[in-house]
Order: C-alpha cells, then sequence, then structure tokens
C-alpha cells in the first residue's frame, strides 16, 4: 500500500489533500497582515478544482491539519523560472490557532522527501515571497531557499523569488 505522506517526527506530517481535511481547512483563519499575502485553503480549493496542474498539500500534526500550500506544475511556473524541472510553491498557510508551533519551519523542511516521492522528475521549487513579508521570506531562507536576484511585481508590491534546489 502506497502512503501519501511524507513525516519530520511521529506527529508532523505533509499529506495530499483529501476531502476528509475540508471541515478543518473551511476554518483557518489569519490575520489580517498574512491575509494581504497569501490566500486562505478555502480559496485555493475553490480554484484548484478547475485546475489540473495544481496540487494541494496538507500539513498535518498527529492527523490534524494545522498548514496548507499548493505546488503548481503548469506555465504558471515560467513567469518565476526557466529551470524546466520546477513547481511553483503557493498560498502557504498555517492556521492562525497553530502558529508559532515551529509548523511551518518543520512542514517545509519535509518538501524535499515529498517532492521526490511524488513529483520524481522535480529538482527545483520555486515561490515569490512579498519584499514586506520579512517573516516569510526569514523562514523560507531558513529552509534552504535561495534568493537568485529574481524579482515580480505582485498585486501588493515587489516580489522576490526565491528557489531551493532539491
Amino acid at each position: 500500500m502506497k502512503k501519501d505522506n511524507i513525516s519530520l517526527s511521529s506527529s508532523v506530517r505533509l499529506e495530499l489533500y483529501h476531502p476528509k481535511y475540508d471541515e478543518i481547512l473551511n476554518q483557518f483563519s489569519l490575520p489580517e497582515e498574512q491575509v494581504t499575502f497569501t490566500a486562505l485553503p478555502k480559496e485555493m480549493l475553490k480554484e484548484i478544482e478547475k485546475n489540473q496542474n495544481e496540487t494541494s498539500i496538507v500539513i498535518t500534526a498527529d492527523s490534524v491539519p494545522v498548514g496548507f500550500f499548493v505546488l503548481h506544475a503548469g506555465d504558471r511556473v515560467k513567469e518565476y523560472t526557466d529551470h524546466p524541472h520546477s513547481l511553483l510553491l503557493i498560498a502557504f498557510s498555517i492556521d492562525y490557532y497553530q502558529q508559532g508551533k515551529g509548523y511551518a519551519k518543520k512542514g517545509l523542511s519535509l518538501l524535499h522527501d515529498f517532492v521526490s516521492k511524488h513529483f520524481p522528475t522535480t529538482d527545483e521549487i520555486v515561490l515569490a515571497v512579498n519584499m514586506k513579508n520579512i517573516a516569510a521570506r526569514q523562514l523560507y531562507e531558513k529552509i534552504g531557499f535561495q534568493d537568485r536576484g529574481g524579482r515580480k511585481m505582485g498585486p501588493k508590491g515587489e516580489q522576490l523569488i526565491l528557489h531551493l534546489s532539491l
């Protein structure tokens, strides 16, 4: 039987989205200063139904959803990198009531193994982070994302393009 999750410890895992998580994901909330920079899972799940190139990932702690993000494999990736084997990470969030517990760092640190298992031809993850979103930028850099100088204008201002080699 194939496992659809990768675990850092016995409690924090990355799991492929499943509707069994909907009730909790739909209750996620974020403070106003974070909503400016990302989307809530319930918003993304509506969009993903229409897009075959996006895979929703749930960060769980003891099997309870605490975080969410999307890996995008379509043409949109080309807006961020010309590397042919990249995925674009979008809409990363940790539920407000679960923040400050290390779930973001633990979840992102599982990316390498998770992507290697589920997207074996991928050898890079890219993302865009708003210049003003210093906390998120610091988190991504701690995990190993690198600023190679790429910039993009987003809806809320200039964004840094960060790369994680796998």
